[in-house]
């Protein structure tokens, strides 16, 4: 896994301008094990939900054992609830790029292999794919990685909610091995790196 610091990544030269009052958008991230990558939106400020899932297949293949045979289209994805007036759509991106996951790696996060892992953005609109195409641009211009960025932009079709015993799965099973070498680590991170962005206590 290519480990880069935080610190190295830029603000997105494109981004949605900040709207004057509060609302709610969301977006749709694959990056590996939705445990992982739900456990680090949670903690911060302007995210009121995240909802792991499966985005990219069809309905009759959106559960896990199905999606977890790595023949389907599905990939595992969180759906991110968040107020744009106080997070942005590109600083979602950019924690998704500097820490949420590893997106020079195919089909592959740490220790988990298969299609169902992928990297993918599944854009809600024209906008959105507009910053996301953008940032990838930008991080690869700026060589903050070593090896070219493999992260998908595909339209969102359609966020298929998982199992219940998926939801919120790093914060009741903080003690799992999986979790304490997977996630814990990412979630640190945040609190190291992004600690204006946390929600307060």
């Amino acid at each position: 896994m290519v480990v880069v610091s935080p610190e190295k990544f830029p603000d997105p030269e494109v981004d949605p301008p900040v709207p004057a009052q509060n609302g709610e958008a969301t977006a749709v991230l694959a990056g590996g094990c939705f445990w992982c990558v739900e456990a680090v939106y949670k903690q911060l400020d302007g995210v009121s939900a995240v909802t792991s899932g499966y985005a990219g297949g069809s309905a009759d293949s959106a559960d896990y054992e199905t999606v977890s045979s790595g023949r389907t289209d599905h990939a595992e994805a969180v759906e991110v609830r968040f107020d744009p007036s106080k997070i942005s759509f590109g600083q979602i991106l950019k924690v998704f790029f500097s820490i949420a996951h590893d997106p020079t790696t195919r089909d592959r996060q740490g220790p988990d292999v298969g299609r169902q892992y992928r990297s993918v953005i599944f854009y809600a609109d024209d906008e959105q794919r507009r910053v996301a195409e953008a940032y990838i641009k930008q991080l690869d211009a700026a060589k903050v990685f070593d090896r070219p960025i493999v992260t998908e932009v595909r339209p969102l079709e359609r966020f298929y909610e998982a199992e219940a015993y998926h939801q919120d799965y790093a914060e009741r099973n903080p003690l799992s091995p999986y979790i304490l070498f997977n996630a814990r680590p990412k979630v640190q991170k945040v609190r190291t790196y992004y600690k204006e962005r946390l929600k307060q206590a």
